[in-house]
């Protein structure tokens, strides 16, 4: 299958860009596109917007994160370390009770 993605070997460890490589991987799946839209509200319209605002990125990547099968078929698609992945999203979401830096 050819990918539209960006590979391992072209995506940097930027979480800004790791993130518009979740978004675009999650444009082409359409049931989970679907579904992470109906959980934010944000139209499909918008999002070329959203992608500017950094709680619908940190939400993005909460939806990804929080279901492990997702979040390595991503990486399975696009190449993309698992590391590269978990780095983009702890910089997008902000620390909780659970990370020990309330």
């Amino acid at each position: 299958m050819q990918s539209n993605f960006k590979t391992s070997k072209q995506l940097s460890a930027d979480p800004q860009q790791t993130a518009i490589a979740v978004l675009a991987w999650l444009a082409n799946e359409q049931d989970l596109f679907g579904r992470f839209l109906a959980l934010t509200g944000v139209e499909p319209g918008r999002v070329r917007h959203a992608v500017n605002d950094a709680g619908f990125l940190s939400g993005m990547m909460d939806f990804l994160m929080n279901h492990e099968p997702t979040a390595m078929a991503f990486c399975q698609a696009t190449g993309t370390p698992p590391e590269v992945l978990n780095a983009a999203w702890l910089h997008f979401s902000p620390p909780g009770l659970g990370s020990g830096e309330y």
